[in-house]
């Protein structure tokens, strides 16, 4: 004689038996009906999402990379085979296409993730806390907040009165530095100094800091259409104690691929490749092998981005507030109040517009560049938030 079951649990399954009971040959018409309601709520049209802000706040580009990268990664990741090896093949093959960009061999090149990792590994390897890093006060923050990790201290310079990297005082600040980083054109400022300039002021650093490195990041070269700039990769080649950063972010639209590179002198290039080739994955380096041999295609981005930040500076212009000369994909603009203020009643009407960059929050903000459609329809925003009328403008 089995034990009694627990009232409790006896109720239960007597509550269960007489479910099956009373439903019977009616059950398969209870479930059709509940698998029907289930596919009316499955089928029933999702609620409607909210538009996408305008994302005006990490100098991104808005096109992402051309067809010939998207059709080059689809081609050699499709069958899954390439993303199951290790990418030292696909290195040199990258390595290989910058030379030849460049007119270089492949032991003046270094790849990283991003041009993030470039600079970083910069500050961890030639400077100390008795050689520290000079930089602008308002530049682009990677080397100096990476210096702050690892115990570097920081001479920050302030610009000069045309937001410019003051070169004379930085220059003079590199006595007994590791490094001098000079960010051409600037971010956020998108000022440019003019190759003569870099070229004075890497010569007098080289004489006052013989053990120096000047570190020049380029990440906006592409975007530049000031004839008296030049790139500083053909005088890396030569010098030891110069090194030229590079990434495929900006122009090359491959900000979430995180591929960036350096050109130097095959010695300072040695020395900066100690994580070899495992600091890149499959994907990144098929799409920068392509993308770096899209010539035609970086040719027209350049234009797009130029005709879409000349009608962003012309309709600040015209609204009563000036510009930098930008060479880059954003504009840094005196909007005569706190950028705190601007970027959250632009969050409200939908546009993301740069973060606080002291010591000028308190006046200034940065506007990266979408494309033409993109930024007519921020400034019909911009025009709401500032108080001025579109047709003013």
């Amino acid at each position: 004689m089995r034990a009694s079951m627990p009232r409790k649990e006896a109720d239960m399954s007597f509550t269960r038996r007489a479910f099956v009971k009373t439903v019977g040959v009616g059950s398969a018409a209870f479930m059709a009906a509940r698998r029907s309601a289930w596919a009316e709520l499955l089928q029933a049209p999702a609620p409607a999402r909210a538009p996408r802000p305008l994302l005006l706040h990490n100098n991104e580009n808005p096109l992402g990379p051309g067809e010939a990268v998207l059709e080059a990664v689809r081609s050699a990741l499709g069958q899954g085979g390439p993303a199951g090896r290790y990418p030292w093949d696909d290195v040199t093959q990258l390595h290989q296409a910058i030379a030849d960009r460049f007119g270089v061999s492949p032991e003046n090149v270094v790849t990283g993730c991003g041009s993030t990792q470039i600079l970083r590994e910069a500050v961890q390897i030639f400077t100390s806390p008795v050689k520290p890093l000079v930089a602008g006060q308002l530049t682009y923050e990677e080397c100096a907040g990476y210096a702050d990790l690892v115990g570097t201290p920081v001479r920050a310079i302030p610009l000069d009165r045309s937001l410019k990297l003051d070169l004379e005082a930085m220059a003079d600040a590199a006595r007994g530095a590791g490094v001098a980083f000079v960010n051409n054109p600037n971010n956020p400022t998108a000022t440019l100094l003019s190759g003569d300039a870099v070229d004075q002021f890497i010569d007098r650093v080289h004489s006052l800091a013989p053990d120096a490195l000047v570190l020049i990041d380029e990440a906006y070269h592409d975007y530049v259409t000031d004839p008296s700039h030049r790139t500083q990769a053909a005088r890396a080649v030569k010098d030891p104690r110069l090194v030229v950063a590079r990434t495929f972010s900006k122009a090359h639209g491959m900000a979430g691929m995180r591929v960036g590179y350096a050109i130097g002198h095959p010695d300072t290039i040695k020395r900066l490749d100690w994580e070899g080739s495992m600091a890149l994955n499959v994907a990144g380096l098929v799409a920068a092998l392509a993308s770096i041999k899209d010539q035609a295609r970086l040719q027209r981005e350049s234009a797009r981005n130029t005709e879409a930040r000349k009608f962003t500076i012309d309709w600040f212009s015209k609204a009563g507030f000036t510009s930098t000369d930008s060479q880059t994909n954003f504009v840094f603009v005196d909007i005569k109040r706190p950028a705190k203020v601007f970027r959250d009643a632009c969050r409200e009407q939908g546009v993301l517009v740069a973060r606080d960059f002291p010591p000028l929050e308190k006046s200034h903000v940065r506007v990266s560049i979408g494309t033409l459609d993109e930024m007519k329809r921020a400034t019909e925003v911009f025009g709401r938030v500032l108080g001025v009328k579109a047709a003013a403008a």
